[in-house]
């Protein structure tokens, strides 16, 4: 029987909200005369809200999991959910309110690029620092530098500061340590999305080896399901602080993405939309319609006919359009391109009907980020707006058929058409 290395019993994570102090003592004061006197805090930003002295937050609400010696556990569940937070109590970043953790074993953590690394050091005297906060002796460390080196890739950069690295350059320093020094537990939080897909591969083929071969037990976060698929074993859903499920991988799988799903409905009104800080709102997007159709279900060679409509801050000569089209994984498996479809005037509202060919698609529900976006003098993208997701829709082939696939799965769509 598999001995247990993690047993958490009944957490719970409070936090307070707004800030703690006001830096110095003289801002202290000043906070807490204007309260007295029920003024406007002078230490708060214009806008910034000014929280109450006992509101709080509850990150983790009762959470108790028990992970046993070789398991690959995936955590999964949307921002907020509280995954991150239980991989800093497992870490003793932070204390948990409430509740009990016992772990049995060295841990080793990523819980973002670059965790635990020296800007001013080599990579190489990072690999020895990291070693030594793990308990290691310099000549454990020695018998592993070269091993840990060459699974990095940073050879030729191994005597450099690492404040001159990448982000994925961190990345692959960063996990080529923790997984080749001496720790019973290795935590991971998203950090593979910085590096290429080679690497993550390598990455994952490791720690599936770590896991069967040295009996190391794994804890991965991650918004991307195939990796979760490759990984883990288990998998627990966290849901508003609590754990929505325990068990199998697909089944916790289907149980995310089925809280995840957002109705299909032929007309979308993006009037209230989240808008990303990266956009320049030069034109904004109203609305998006899907003509002669009464839902968005669509079979064989039926093609995708929608309009939609938009309105301009500022003048652009060159306006293009693109779809992104991610799958039930929310992963990109396909794009489709209008270039320079028109240009528009600052004041004016507009209205165009586009046709996607979706037929090379594979079978499946997906969703779809409309973006507005120009193109400078030097060829450069330039988003004015997005919408995630700005439709919602599923394809089936109700005849099977071979479709075009490039590297990595995605799928060939033509050129979109304005009507």
């Amino acid at each position: 029987m598999q001995k247990t290395v993690i047993e958490i019993d009944n957490i719970k994570k409070v936090y307070r909200l707004g800030t703690i102090g006001g830096g110095t003592l003289k801002g202290d004061i000043a906070s807490w005369w204007a309260r007295v006197r029920h003024k406007d805090d002078p230490n708060l930003r214009i806008g910034e809200k000014a929280y109450k002295k006992n509101e709080k937050f509850t990150a983790l609400d009762g959470v108790s999991i028990n992970v046993k010696k070789g398991e690959t556990l995936g955590l999964i569940g949307r921002n907020g959910a509280g995954k991150s937070t239980l991989l800093k109590l497992l870490s003793r970043v932070t204390a948990p309110t409430e509740g009990e953790i016992r772990i049995n074993g060295k841990i080793s953590s990523m819980l973002e690029v670059g965790t635990g690394f020296h800007p001013e050091l080599t990579g190489r005297e990072n690999v020895y620092l990291n070693g030594a906060i793990l308990g290691m002796s310099r000549k454990e460390v020695d018998e592993r530098i070269e091993e840990i080196i060459d699974f990095s890739e940073c050879r030729k950069f191994i005597d450099t500061p690492v404040k001159r690295y990448s982000s994925g350059m961190f990345v692959k320093l960063a996990f080529s340590v923790m997984a080749h020094l001496n720790a019973d537990i290795m935590l991971m939080d998203e950090v593979l999305a910085v590096g290429d897909m080679a690497f993550q591969k390598k990455c994952i083929d490791k720690m599936v080896s770590a896991a069967r071969d040295e009996g190391k037990t794994i804890i991965y976060v991650s918004h991307n399901m195939q990796t979760i698929r490759q990984l883990c074993n288990r998998c627990v859903v966290l849901d508003g602080g609590k754990v929505a499920f325990d068990g199998d991988v697909e089944e916790a799988i289907n149980i995310y993405l089925k809280n995840d799903t957002i109705t299909a409905k032929v007309f979308n009104d993006f009037t209230d939309c989240h808008k990303y800080d990266f956009l320049t709102d030069k034109v904004i997007m109203d609305s998006l319609e899907v003509l002669d159709k009464d839902n968005c279900h669509f079979k064989d060679d039926e093609k995708i006919r929608f309009e939609l409509k938009f309105h301009c801050n500022e003048s652009v000569d060159n306006l293009s359009f693109r779809m992104m089209v991610h799958n039930n994984d929310q992963m990109i498996t396909a794009t489709s391109v209008c270039y320079n479809f028109m240009g528009c005037k600052k004041g004016e509202s507009y209205s165009r009907v586009f046709e996607l060919d979706v037929s090379t698609l594979s079978n499946g529900l997906y969703k779809v980020l409309p973006v507005l976006f120009e193109l400078d003098e030097l060829g450069n993208v330039i988003d004015a707006d997005g919408v995630y997701p700005g439709l919602l829709f599923e394809y089936e082939h109700t005849t099977p058929i071979a479709w075009k696939t490039k590297l990595y799965g995605d799928t060939v769509l033509p050129d979109m058409i304005c009507e």
